[in-house]
């Protein structure tokens, strides 16, 4: 993994041919150091995490996970996330770009299906066959042999199924309003409708989880997918029941999310980060949307993941 210097740094998967295979699996030793990275970072590529042992708590978005192999997460491209106060982590770490799953779309779906609950735990049968699965896709990556990334992109698919029927605990921010909407995703489109306008709405959706998609307007969301501002509204609308606009606007507290709790930028830095030219005007859109001021926010996440745990959420409905 390389490095890219920014408020939060971004990390772009490396592997020895990037344009025939945009794919990694190992330990958290042979794929290096970053893999088990202490300070808030994100990717451009997806990471499935899965933990065999370790102590120590995983934080995502703001959200911190206690670790209790066997445990297998998953990390989109744009979360923030970092390993807290951990050790002895031991397992399995699977890295794929996009490229990967483009001849695939089974596999898109599978993954999206683990967007919402992207934390599972595999009672000790399945953790059993999970590290065997493991186990088969690491040997198919190391050996090369004839076929072989047909057969890891099969592998990965049924990895993300057999995830799927893990069971799952609900994700605690650490403050403000609990919606799994803003917290798992500013677009949230499951499978969505079939078709251009399925194609579309998952398009969008994906759009608007890249860093700094929240500084965006609908009408700039629109030209990058190549379609009029009426048209995006109509096919989003019907397909998440929300507007591009209220679409943007959580995207725009998602990244403030991420900033506050990863960074150390002030509230007007993150504010011109987030897409906001008045930090006073984002103190009080952060504060209507959340219920909870900037400053209030990071200060309980960092209470949060001092203490390894998530808190509770004084600030439901």
């Amino acid at each position: 993994m390389t490095t890219t210097d920014g408020p939060v740094p971004l990390h772009r998967l490396q592997v020895p041919a990037p344009d025939v295979l945009p794919f990694a699996i190992g330990s958290f030793d042979t794929i290096g150091p970053l893999s088990r990275a202490s300070f808030p970072h994100r990717h451009v590529f997806h990471e499935v995490v899965y933990l065999c042992g370790g102590r120590g708590t995983h934080v995502v978005d703001a959200a911190t996970w206690p670790l209790d192999p066997p445990d297998l997460c998953l990390v989109f491209p744009g979360q923030v996330h970092h390993w807290h106060r951990a050790s002895g982590l031991d397992g399995w770490v699977v890295l794929f770009t996009d490229d990967f799953l483009s001849a695939r779309p089974e596999i898109r779906r599978a993954l999206r299906a683990l967007r919402e609950r992207p934390w599972r735990r595999p009672p000790p049968g399945e953790a059993v066959r999970f590290s065997a699965l493991l186990r088969e896709m690491e040997r198919e990556y190391r050996l090369r042999g004839e076929g072989f990334v047909p057969v890891l992109r099969s592998y990965l698919h049924v990895l993300l199924v057999r995830a799927g029927r893990l069971p799952c605990g609900a994700p605690v921010p650490a403050g403000g309003r609990a919606d799994p909407r803003t917290d798992r995703a500013a677009g949230g489109v499951a499978d969505g409708p079939a078709g251009r306008a399925g194609e579309l709405s998952r398009s969008s959706a994906e759009l608007l989880e890249r860093p700094g998609a929240g500084g965006l307007s609908v009408r700039e969301c629109a030209a990058r997918l190549g379609v009029s501002v009426g048209h995006l509204d109509e096919v989003v609308k019907r397909a998440t029941g929300r507007t591009p606009g209220q679409l943007l606007r959580r995207a725009r507290v998602l990244e403030a999310k991420r900033l506050l709790a990863g960074t150390e930028l002030t509230v007007g830095q993150v504010a011109r980060q987030a897409g906001f030219a008045d930090p006073a005007y984002f103190c009080r859109f952060f504060r209507r949307e959340t219920g909870l001021t900037p400053g209030s926010f990071r200060d309980r996440t960092r209470a949060a993941e001092r203490g390894g745990r998530s808190v509770p959420n004084h600030h439901d409905p």
